[in-house]
């Protein structure tokens, strides 16, 4: 079986030490180990990369500047050293009326069939649910801007699937593209880390209940940030432990795009 050869990034987070004034500091901490990888069980997910270029829009969204120019450095030659390689590629969207009409997303819809009815769901409140809404995210004042602007959503110009490249739309599609391919673990991209591949439908939470190893590649994503921790991204970092710690492993795309180009 040919393999991928990677540098693995992981988190060892056993032998606190209880003889220091923070014990959690004696964790082995952050390690890496170039490591074998099934390359017919791997696939890259590209999840949600949109056309948000201008964050003028949609002020309450700070990471868009960065997620920008990962758009326009980073996922180019991922996606074209993907391609080229022959590596197996997903796509994960949001939202709706701008991918329905793709053959990728067809075949994932006719391979995957309706999706079960959850067991039970619970009354939400509306009243809590529409004040979290006006004073939490995105802010009242910002709603009518916020709809407009994400009402158009569109792939990024530069992640835009290519053919009958698999197009899911949650995690019962995916799954289905990912049996059919024989896959059974996902280097995610996108954004944003922590919020949408996280949570979102078709996100490392959905398909790790569905017992895919869900990795993430470090430099092709970025962090919803708050305002304590914008400026040295420490959401992002934070996240990226979250990954290696539950989900899988970290990558580097400059090291995967040589392993993919052989």
């Amino acid at each position: 079986m040919k393999k991928l050869t990677l540098p693995a990034s992981y988190y060892q987070q056993f032998n606190a030490d209880y003889s220091l004034a923070v014990p959690g500091e004696g964790y082995g901490g952050w390690q890496t180990k170039t490591m074998d990888f099934a390359w017919e069980k791997t696939a890259v997910v590209v999840m949600h990369a949109w056309n948000i270029d201008d964050p003028t829009g949609i002020p309450e969204c700070e990471y868009i500047p960065r997620a920008a120019v990962i758009a326009k450095k980073v996922l180019p030659g991922l996606l074209r050293a993907v391609r080229e390689s022959g590596f197996k590629l997903f796509h994960v969207v949001g939202r709706s009326g701008y991918y329905e009409s793709l053959p990728g997303y067809q075949r994932a819809v006719a391979l995957a069939g309706p999706e079960p009815a959850p067991v039970w769901r619970l009354d939400s409140d509306a009243e809590l649910a529409r004040f979290r809404y006006e004073n939490v995210w995105p802010g009242k004042p910002n709603i009518a801007r916020y709809e407009a602007k994400f009402g158009k959503t569109d792939f990024h110009p530069a992640a835009r699937p290519v053919g009958d490249e698999g197009v899911a739309a949650n995690g019962h599609q995916l799954a289905a593209l990912c049996r059919e391919a024989g896959v059974n673990h996902l280097i995610y991209c996108g954004f944003a880390i922590g919020a949408c591949l996280l949570v979102a439908p078709g996100g490392m939470l959905d398909m790790q209940r569905r017992g895919a190893l869900c990795s993430v590649l470090r430099d092709a994503t970025t962090a919803v940030e708050n305002r304590e921790t914008a400026r040295q991204e420490l959401v992002k970092q934070i996240e990226l432990w979250r990954v290696a710690l539950y989900f899988g492993f970290v990558f580097r795309t400059e090291d995967l795009c040589q392993e993919l180009s052989g």
